[in-house]
């Protein structure tokens, strides 16, 4: 066997279904999107993302899960176009309201997700997916946006994992694999004849001890989804005995930043 031999879209879709990472339904992220709104505005990720980027000959761009705005709306001044698409209606909410608040009028919302047909979403010269890319389909979520870039893509994906607190997950009882991590994106690459480049950032990980158990719960509920009763009453009994930062880390998080010119 060879590294051609290797389907690693089908070894993607097994590893994420094993790893049980379902991506988190368009209403969990509409209910943070409040929350979100404001919060990129001086992310020192989002500055590392921009200035790896070559705008030159770039009058459009699309950007995929565009949440609020953090990567597309900087970058709108030096642009005719930004095409914002997220599945959540609020996060598109968000970014009208961020945009407005700019006084950006070259700003437009696509309500889509990764499964709909993107038929009629505009070709562009730039293509950007900042974190966006926890799909259960890599293959065809990346299909789609070189098919939506007339001259380059970037996108981050995560680096391993890192769940916010092991101890608490370990609490709960549950054994997770970790999700299929960037590279099996740049392996699919390079089976569509697609040689990216790669490279690292590294973001502020700020992650402050839950004021008390009903956050902490919600925490873990968001990273794993419902837990059964049992599992909250293991949770508790490991918070009642946890010391004081419980869930505090300050370690950075590692995002691949792959990118690719199209020919």
């Amino acid at each position: 066997m060879t590294i051609a031999d290797i389907d690693f879209g089908r070894l993607y879709r097994e590893h994420a279904l094993a790893a049980a990472r379902t991506p988190k339904p368009a209403k969990a992220w509409d209910a943070r999107a409040g929350e979100m709104q404001h919060r990129g505005r001086q992310s020192r990720y989002a500055e590392a993302f921009i200035a790896r980027m070559d705008l030159a000959g770039a009058a459009t761009l699309l950007d995929v899960g565009c949440g609020p705005g953090t990567i597309g709306l900087p970058l709108a001044a030096r642009l005719e176009r930004v095409y914002g698409l997220d599945y959540s209606r609020a996060m598109l909410d968000a970014l009208r309201a961020n945009a407005a608040e700019r006084g950006l009028a070259n700003i437009e919302a696509l309500h889509r997700a990764w499964e709909d047909d993107w038929s009629d979403v505009p070709v562009c010269d730039i293509v950007v997916a900042s974190r966006s890319t926890n799909v259960q389909d890599m293959t065809a979520a990346l299909v789609k946006l070189d098919s939506r870039a007339r001259r380059r893509v970037y996108l981050t994906h995560r680096v391993g994992d890192r769940p916010f607190d092991g101890g608490a997950i370990e609490a709960v009882g549950r054994k997770l694999l970790p999700p299929p991590d960037y590279i099996y994106i740049v392996n699919i690459l390079h089976g569509m004849g697609i040689h990216p480049r790669l490279d690292y950032i590294e973001s502020e990980y700020r992650l402050a001890p839950p004021a008390d158990f009903e956050e902490l719960a919600r925490r873990i509920a968001w990273s794993l989804g419902e837990l059964t009763r049992e599992e909250l009453a293991r949770l508790r009994a490991w918070y009642d005995r946890s010391p004081p930062g419980t869930g505090a880390t300050d370690a950075p998080m590692r995002w691949a930043f792959i990118s690719w010119e199209k020919s």
